[in-house]
């Protein structure tokens, strides 16, 4: 690989743009399937979009790939709202764990340094 550290930026920012556009996606059936509290859990989704699309934006920096577990947490705590919510928040955060270990696979680990090549 060219650049490693790009590319690995490049997945995670393409994972955290998927979740905000699953999640802006699922305003529509939370109207119709009439969610309970409809109006917080409409607000609550758009600021995860948005917060997903802020990180993305910041993975340049080490802290703001383990912030980006805090869209999966706040969405699994959302389950409040309707349980679709919750079951978005298990997949997503499944698949940034995924999305954290090809970082280190790709980059290697933080600690470890290399006295070859």
């Amino acid at each position: 690989m060219r650049n490693p550290v790009a590319a690995a930026r490049a997945v995670g920012a393409g994972a955290l743009a998927v979740e905000a556009i699953v999640l802006l996606l699922a305003i529509l059936p939370l109207i119709k399937l009439g969610a309970h509290l409809t109006g917080a859990a409409i607000a609550v989704v758009v600021a995860l979009a948005v917060l997903c699309l802020v990180l993305a934006g910041l993975l340049r920096y080490r802290w703001a790939w383990y912030a980006a577990l805090l869209p999966q947490v706040a969405l699994l705590a959302s389950g409040y709202f309707h349980v679709a919510l919750a079951v978005l928040g298990v997949l997503f955060g499944l698949l940034w764990l995924y999305v954290l270990n090809v970082r280190r696979t790709v980059l290697g680990a933080p600690h470890i340094r290399r006295r070859w090549g």
